[in-house]
This record gives structure tokens, C-alpha cells and sequence, in this order.
């Protein structure tokens, strides 16, 4: 239904007016980012399900230079614990 970097729509907007989300981390709780002002936000999943709308625009398919505060999957760096 939803992957990391995804856009996604919420039924109510944030504070800033904006009502753009991207999916930040995945598990028991979702992590989202405000692509307006860049506030996060980590809710429980079943919250997150309940307040979800509807995608906006999936992983593959987001111009990263276009949004402010999109941080883009490709350009992240697996940590190296066991060098």
C-alpha cells in the first residue's frame, strides 16, 4: 500500500497547510515528514491507516529537486557497524 519515500495524502492537513506527507520509516509506528515545513511526526500504524487518504505519488515516481524536504531513498547510506 505504501513504501519509504512515498507521498502520501492525510484526511486532515498540518498546521502549516499543507497536506503532503512522505513516509520517513516504517514498523510498528510510521514516521511521516511534512513536505511543507518539514516537521516529522511518528504515529502508531493503525492511527496512520485510519487518518490515510490516499497516495500521491510513490518512491520511484518523486522529483526530489522539486520538493524542499524530501529526502531521497537512493542518496541514503547504510550504516557500516561491523568494519
Amino acid at each position: 500500500m505504501y513504501n519509504l519515500g512515498d507521498i502520501v495524502m492525510m484526511k486532515k492537513q498540518h498546521a502549516c497547510g499543507v497536506n503532503r506527507w512522505e513516509v520517513v520509516r516504517l514498523g510498528a509506528d510510521i514516521k511521516v515528514r511534512c513536505l511543507g515545513c518539514g516537521h516529522q511526526v511518528m504515529l502508531k500504524r493503525s492511527y496512520f491507516e485510519k487518518k490515510f487518504k490516499k497516495m500521491i505519488t510513490q518512491a520511484h515516481e518523486v522529483k526530489a529537486e522539486s520538493e524542499e524536504f524530501y529526502l531521497d531513498p537512493q542518496k541514503l547510506q547504510i550504516p557500516r557497524i561491523f568494519d
